[in-house]
């Protein structure tokens, strides 16, 4: 029998479902069950990934958003709090703790006398990107039983589904 056709734990959810609740339309289980078993899976690869590094995710989130921005690898506070998704209180904290671990410094913006400017430290760069690689590894290895094309496709229809609870 083909891998993807062999029966799971989802699978056995969703019949044991339909006998209880012949009534209902439990479809939808039959995808997003696996997709948050997968956030379950992944998030804990993340930690694994991250471990090596000493970080949180959330750590890895901000100095991410630093590393993505390119050369010198600075993002205002404001734009960090885009980047991921929390509060500004939240974020202060957050770059309070990465300043305190010497992954992230603060400077003064040059185009705003009040502003600051987040920076990743030379420290905040080995460590985002040492990371970056372990992450890879385990997503890979999460991501093994699919083709290339498999991925890519898969990685379309996700898109699909997640693009209008973004803009939500």
């Amino acid at each position: 029998m083909p891998p993807s056709t062999r029966s799971d734990d989802v699978d056995r959810i969703v019949a044991a479902w339909r006998r209880e609740r012949p009534d209902l339309d439990v479809a939808p289980l039959a995808v997003l069950s696996r997709v948050s078993r997968l956030a379950r899976r992944l998030e804990k690869a993340r930690g694994e990934a991250f471990s090596g590094q000493s970080l949180d995710g959330w750590e890895f989130d901000v100095l991410s958003a630093l590393r993505r921005a390119g050369d010198p690898y600075e993002l205002s506070p404001s734009q960090l709090v885009a980047e991921t998704l929390v509060t500004s209180g939240t974020m202060t904290n957050r770059v309070d703790r990465l300043a305190a671990r010497g992954l992230v410094e603060r400077h003064p913006s040059v185009t705003d006398g009040r502003g600051v400017i987040v920076r990743l430290t030379p420290a905040g760069l080995r460590t985002v990107d040492a990371a970056l690689e372990a992450l890879l590894g385990h997503e890979r290895t999460l991501l093994s039983e699919l083709a290339p094309a498999e991925c890519h496709d898969l990685a379309a229809l996700l898109r699909r589904l997640l693009r209008p609870l973004e803009r939500s």
